[in-house]
Formats: structure tokens, sequence, C-alpha cells
């Protein structure tokens, strides 16, 4: 396990480490993770809870199981069950000399740059009063279009945002399971061989599941944020990787990072729609580091207008980058496969060259 010190930790906990069979919260539980969070608080590091859970003992509160439940009936549980889980986490934390700050989010806090970052500042905030910022999607609230997805992203987005050195993913299981059923220890890349673990052991059936968990390892590697997974309900397992033992599975960050603001358009904002491109056009963009412009556009998918955010793939589906896009898809669709000294004249303005500039353009990989 990397034995960097970590100055700032983002600890995502799971619905099943955090609740028992009747989906009621392990008091047990949360009281010695509260511990190992309040001692790493001790020694100067900021931790940063990502808990889940919500919905799961709200459900439990209310006799209710999870199977074929309306989306009311889901949010009504979410409302109790947030409320309880937070005067636990302030009960356990309490006793360490600690408070929790509570920070419900939802997808749209993320695709406004000023929430965004204001976040941040809040985190920040309550890290300095000693209170230990514990995050939830808002789910009382949430749909289908304004949800983060599931709280591992949400993890990575927080761990991200809040310029954490490593984010832990505590599950029910040791960590990634190769096809054998043997832990591996490290992963220096999220590939497809990897990803077809997944169907092995170590599959939890949970809202997210080991493969949310390597999707968020992935995108949080890049942006240089050391990630491990791990069995949350095994003993002082927090200290033990914040102090370089050999729980879970390691993914280390990667050695160069992705600019901040081409982070926040490549992981944090949801895709409007899609820009399909020509052969050319895919290379110029992933090999070449160029911009969009529209003569190798051959078709959109989707609507959206101009400042949102598209992927740009090929014509295969295959996704080459992410971009703010400068015209919207009814646009595009008129100036595709255009030179860009005829722009203004299908349009009639022409406010750039580009659909999208190399400066809002990120290359990922799907």
């Amino acid at each position: 396990m990397s034995k960097k010190n970590s100055k700032r930790i983002t600890v995502k906990i799971g619905t099943r480490v955090l609740t028992d069979s009747r989906n009621e919260i392990d008091r047990r539980i949360i009281s010695d993770l509260a511990a190992q969070v309040s001692e790493l608080m001790n020694s100067g590091t900021d931790v940063i809870v990502v808990s889940s859970g919500a919905i799961g003992a709200g459900l439990g509160l209310l006799k209710l199981d999870k199977k074929q439940r309306s989306l009311s009936e889901l949010q009504a549980a979410a409302s109790v069950g947030q409320n309880h889980l937070m005067d636990i986490y302030n009960e356990y934390l309490g006793k360490n000399g600690y408070i929790a700050g509570q920070i419900l989010l939802t997808q749209e806090d993320f695709n406004d740059r000023r929430r965004f970052l204001n976040i941040r500042y809040t985190l920040n905030t309550l890290l300095k009063h000693k209170a230990v910022p514990v995050v939830n999607e808002n789910d009382s609230i949430s749909t289908e279009e304004i949800k983060c997805g599931d709280n591992d992203r949400l993890s990575c987005l927080v761990a991200d945002l809040a310029a954490s050195d490593m984010l832990i993913l505590l599950t029910d299981v040791e960590g990634l399971y190769d096809d054998r059923g043997r832990l591996i220890e490290r992963v220096d890349e999220v590939t497809d061989d990897i990803r077809s673990f997944c169907r092995g052991k170590g599959c939890e059936e949970s809202a997210g599941g080991m493969m949310t968990k390597l999707e968020a390892a992935r995108n949080a590697t890049r942006s240089g944020i050391t990630c491990v997974i791990a069995n949350g309900r095994k003993k002082d397992v927090i200290l033990d990787i914040a102090h370089g033992g050999k729980s879970g599975t390691l993914f280390e960050a990667a050695g160069r990072k992705v600019k901040a603001r081409k982070r926040w358009i490549a992981y944090s904002i949801r895709p409007s729609g899609r820009i399909i491109v020509d052969p050319g056009a895919a290379k110029a963009v992933a090999q070449g580091r160029r911009s969009l412009l529209p003569s190798g556009v051959l078709d959109t998918d989707g609507k959206f207008i101009d400042g949102d955010v598209v992927d740009v793939v090929t014509e295969k589906g295959e996704l080459v980058a992410r971009g703010l896009t400068n015209y919207s898809s009814e646009e595009i669709d008129r100036i595709k496969g255009l030179r860009t000294d005829r722009i203004e004249k299908e349009l009639g303005h022409k406010d750039y060259d580009e659909v999208i500039h190399r400066d809002n353009l990120v290359v990922v990989e799907g």
C-alpha cells in the first residue's frame, strides 16, 4: 500500500456496511468508524465522509422492504432515515470531540461551476471548525434527472472537488477479486480485463456494485487521487489504509492528472447529448489534442444547447472526448460537415470557428 502521508481523505461508506439484514443501522459499526475518523482528525488528517444508508435506515424505521416501492416512498424513507443517520453520526463523533456537518447534494450542484466551488468552501470551513462533513445524495428530493447516480460516483466527485489525496470505498467485501476468487491487491489501470472481474466474487447486489466502484476508482486516479476498495467491517480498516497497510485493493494515483477545470468537465457533469465525428476528427481530437471543427462532425444525438457538456463519439459509439459545446444540437445539425468560413452564411452568425474548443475539450476513454 502507498506510504505517502495523506492530508485529506474522503471515505465512502456503503449501505451494507452500515445496516444489518433488517435495514437497521448498526450502531457498533458507526461507533468504530467514527473513532477511526476522529483519530485521523486528531493526527492532522482531514476526513470527509460520504455516507449511504439513509434510504435503508428509513425503510427499517418505517417497517418497509425495498421491493416495488414507489419513488415517493423511497424519498420519504430517505427523509426519515437521513435524520436518524445524522443523529447517530453526531452521537459517536461527539464522544471523540467532533460534530457532523450534513451536506446533501444532487447532480445540479456539480453542473453549476459556482455551486461546485461553494461546496468546496463549505467543506473547508467545516473541517476548520472540527466538524466532519457527512455527505449524501439528497435522496428525499432526487429524481432520475438530477441524481448523481450512486454514492460511489458521488464520493469520487467529492474527493476531487475537496482536493483529497485518497478515496477509500468501504463495502462488504475485501476488495476486487480475480476470476479465481483471489483478492487483487493492486490495480495499475482499470481496463476491460479488470472490469471483467466484476462478474465474479465480490460483486455485491447494491445500488452501485463493484462496477461503479471501479469507475469511481478510475476517475479518482485520473484526478491524481489514490483509491482503495476495502471491507468496511474489518477492524481499524480506515486507519490501516491511511497508515500504508495492505487492506483491500489499491488503485494508485496517476502521475499526471488533468487540470481542475477539465476534470470538472470530464467527470462532474452528466453529458446532455453526443456529437458523432468522422475518423479524421476523432484522431485529431484524441491524438492531436485539436479543437473539434464542424467539418469533422457527422451527426448529433440528443437535444442540447450551447454551453452544455456533450460526448464526442465515433460512428461506432466509441467515446473519444467530452467538452463544452459552442453550438446547440440544432445549429450543429445545420453546419455539420461545413468549413468554418461557411458557418455564418448558414446560421446568420458565427460566434466561434470551433464546435468545441480544445481548451474546453477533454480526451476520455469509455
